[in-house]
Protein backbone atom coordinates (compact mmCIF):
# COMPACT_ATOMS: atom_id res chain seq x y z
CA UNK A 1 0.00 0.00 0.00
CA UNK A 2 1.10 3.20 -0.82
CA UNK A 3 0.31 6.71 0.72
CA UNK A 4 -2.33 7.03 3.37
CA UNK A 5 -5.84 8.63 3.22
CA UNK A 6 -8.35 10.05 6.40
CA UNK A 7 -11.86 10.87 6.16
CA UNK A 8 -13.98 13.20 8.56
CA UNK A 9 -16.53 15.86 8.47
CA UNK A 10 -17.10 19.54 9.12
CA UNK A 11 -19.86 20.46 11.56
CA UNK A 12 -21.41 16.69 11.63
CA UNK A 13 -24.97 17.21 13.87
CA UNK A 14 -25.47 13.80 14.52
CA UNK A 15 -23.48 11.38 16.99
CA UNK A 16 -24.88 8.37 14.72
CA UNK A 17 -24.27 9.90 11.96
CA UNK A 18 -20.62 10.03 13.05
CA UNK A 19 -20.44 6.79 13.92
CA UNK A 20 -21.50 5.73 10.57
CA UNK A 21 -18.56 7.62 9.43
CA UNK A 22 -16.19 6.27 11.62
CA UNK A 23 -17.67 2.55 10.50
CA UNK A 24 -16.83 3.40 6.79
CA UNK A 25 -13.46 4.76 7.11
CA UNK A 26 -12.55 1.67 9.33
CA UNK A 27 -14.35 -0.71 6.44
CA UNK A 28 -12.38 1.18 3.49
CA UNK A 29 -8.84 0.79 5.36
CA UNK A 30 -8.54 4.87 6.35
CA UNK A 31 -5.46 5.79 8.48
CA UNK A 32 -7.41 8.30 10.80
CA UNK A 33 -10.73 9.90 11.01
CA UNK A 34 -11.30 13.58 12.20
CA UNK A 35 -13.96 16.41 12.91
CA UNK A 36 -14.12 19.65 12.81
CA UNK A 37 -16.21 21.83 14.40
CA UNK A 38 -18.58 19.60 16.56
CA UNK A 39 -20.04 21.41 19.51
CA UNK A 40 -21.61 18.78 21.49
CA UNK A 41 -21.14 15.48 23.05
CA UNK A 42 -20.37 12.36 20.60
CA UNK A 43 -20.46 9.42 22.83
CA UNK A 44 -23.68 7.55 21.24
CA UNK A 45 -21.58 8.03 17.85
CA UNK A 46 -20.48 4.05 19.59
CA UNK A 47 -24.17 2.80 18.80
CA UNK A 48 -23.62 3.55 14.92
CA UNK A 49 -20.15 2.19 14.97
CA UNK A 50 -20.30 -1.72 14.90
CA UNK A 51 -16.96 -2.47 14.18
CA UNK A 52 -15.03 -0.69 17.01
CA UNK A 53 -12.95 1.69 15.07
CA UNK A 54 -11.79 3.95 18.18
CA UNK A 55 -9.88 1.03 19.18
CA UNK A 56 -8.53 0.38 15.21
CA UNK A 57 -8.59 3.77 13.79
CA UNK A 58 -7.52 7.20 15.63
CA UNK A 59 -10.36 10.35 15.87
CA UNK A 60 -8.99 13.54 15.67
CA UNK A 61 -11.26 16.56 16.50
CA UNK A 62 -10.53 19.62 15.70
CA UNK A 63 -12.93 23.13 16.40
CA UNK A 64 -12.48 25.00 13.36
CA UNK A 65 -10.65 24.53 10.03
CA UNK A 66 -7.88 27.22 11.11
CA UNK A 67 -7.07 24.72 13.92
CA UNK A 68 -6.42 21.62 12.18
CA UNK A 69 -3.29 20.19 11.53
CA UNK A 70 -2.68 17.75 9.10
CA UNK A 71 0.62 15.63 8.37
CA UNK A 72 3.11 17.30 5.96
CA UNK A 73 2.15 17.06 2.60
CA UNK A 74 -1.81 15.72 3.18
CA UNK A 75 -4.27 17.25 0.77
CA UNK A 76 -7.24 18.13 1.93
CA UNK A 77 -10.43 16.88 -0.39
CA UNK A 78 -13.70 18.27 -0.05
CA UNK A 79 -16.47 16.06 -0.97
CA UNK A 80 -19.22 18.21 -1.76
CA UNK A 81 -21.96 18.17 -4.46
CA UNK A 82 -21.37 21.32 -6.79
CA UNK A 83 -21.56 21.68 -10.33
CA UNK A 84 -17.72 22.70 -10.34
CA UNK A 85 -16.85 19.60 -8.71
CA UNK A 86 -14.89 16.56 -10.46
CA UNK A 87 -16.65 13.57 -10.12
CA UNK A 88 -14.96 11.26 -8.10
CA UNK A 89 -13.94 8.18 -10.85
CA UNK A 90 -12.19 10.87 -12.55
CA UNK A 91 -10.71 12.24 -10.00
CA UNK A 92 -6.65 11.89 -9.15
CA UNK A 93 -6.38 10.91 -5.62
CA UNK A 94 -3.44 12.32 -4.11
CA UNK A 95 -1.48 10.03 -2.15
CA UNK A 96 -1.91 11.51 1.00
CA UNK A 97 -5.02 13.11 1.43
CA UNK A 98 -8.08 13.75 3.93
CA UNK A 99 -11.59 14.02 2.82
CA UNK A 100 -13.89 16.01 4.13
CA UNK A 101 -17.41 15.68 3.68
CA UNK A 102 -20.12 19.31 4.68
CA UNK A 103 -22.67 18.30 7.55
CA UNK A 104 -26.20 16.74 7.22
CA UNK A 105 -28.42 18.72 4.97
CA UNK A 106 -25.67 21.29 4.20
CA UNK A 107 -22.34 22.28 2.19
CA UNK A 108 -18.59 22.40 3.87
CA UNK A 109 -17.57 25.89 4.91
CA UNK A 110 -16.00 28.35 2.60
CA UNK A 111 -13.00 28.29 5.21
CA UNK A 112 -13.15 24.86 4.40
CA UNK A 113 -13.61 25.00 0.56
CA UNK A 114 -10.49 27.67 0.32
CA UNK A 115 -8.45 25.28 1.94
CA UNK A 116 -9.40 22.66 -0.28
Amino acid sequence: MRGYFGVGSERISKAMNLGAVMRTAHAFGASFVFTVGVSHDMRERLLADTSASDAHVPLYEWESIGAMVLPKGCALVGVELDETAIDLPTFRHPPSAAYILGPERGSLSDEARSRC
